[in-house]
Order: C-alpha cells, then structure tokens, then sequence
C-alpha cells in the first residue's frame, strides 16, 4: 500500500503524514495532545449519542452485587423516601429504576417552574379575584322562587 498523503490534523490543523498501519482513516496528528483532544471529542459524542448507557450499566451492575446494596443518592424529596423498603418490594432493579425515573421527574418538574416570572404587584399568597356570577339565575333558583327564566 503507498504512503498516504499528507492532511491536516483536525485538532492542531498541522500538517502530518498519517501512520501507514491507520491510513486515510487517521485524522489527528501523532501529537500526544492532539490525540487525547480527538480521544475527548470522540467520547463526548458517544456519549451524547448514548444518554442512558451509564444509568442502565449501573442499574444492572448494582443487581448483580451479592449483598444488597445501598440505596441511590437522590435530590433532597426524593432522599427522604424509604428506599430500603422499596429493594425489598421492588428488588434493586426495580428501586433504582423508580428512584432514577423520580430524579428525571423532579428535575423537569424544576425546570418549569423556572419559566414563571413572578408578579411583584399582587402578593405572593392572594387568590386570584372572583369571577363575576352571571345574571342569569340557575333552575334551582328558579323553581325555588316561583318564577320562570323570562321574568329574571
């Protein structure tokens, strides 16, 4: 196979020419930097690219322990739920599962809450003002009084 041509590399934009074991494919230079820099890259968008691989690799790691362990960390109303109980109803899986799926729960819960902008003219703990009843009087009324709804 011929040596490749030289290319730039994608971090540094030096130019190099590429191992001939990698060929074409390579495109960062051998630049120890460099590689860590693309390494990086690469990792980053796996992982954006696999959201849940972590979680459900950490779920089913936590199962196969021999001795049951302890339960998740979770944010403040959630960490004062009985997690015990619930590996014992559910099994580790299953509470993990129920804690994890709570911890999304909250934080987009949370995360509307931030789009509320609050008012500072009215007071934080008032109601708002009553609807104005209609005119018109409800059959129960009606009957009551004696009168039709025309002569209202």
């Amino acid at each position: 196979m011929p040596d490749a041509r030289k290319r730039p590399c994608c971090i540094c934009r030096c130019w190099f020419r590429p191992d001939p074991r990698i060929g074409s494919r390579q495109r960062a230079c051998p630049n120890p930097d460099c590689q860590n820099a693309r390494r990086k890259k690469k990792q980053k968008a796996w992982r954006e690219s696999h959201p849940d691989y972590f979680i459900a690799r950490r779920i089913q790691d936590r199962a196969k322990e021999d001795r049951p362990p302890e339960p998740l960390r979770l944010p403040p109303p959630l960490s004062r739920l009985p997690w015990d109980i619930a590996q014992d109803e559910f099994g580790v899986q299953g509470a993990d599962f129920i804690g994890i799926l709570g911890t999304v729960l909250l934080r987009a819960a949370q995360s509307q809450f931030e789009g509320y902008v609050a008012d500072p003219a009215r007071l934080s703990d008032t109601l708002p003002p009553r609807a104005v009843q209609s005119q018109m009087r409800s059959v129960r009324e009606s009957v009551r009084v004696g009168m039709t709804g025309n002569e209202a």
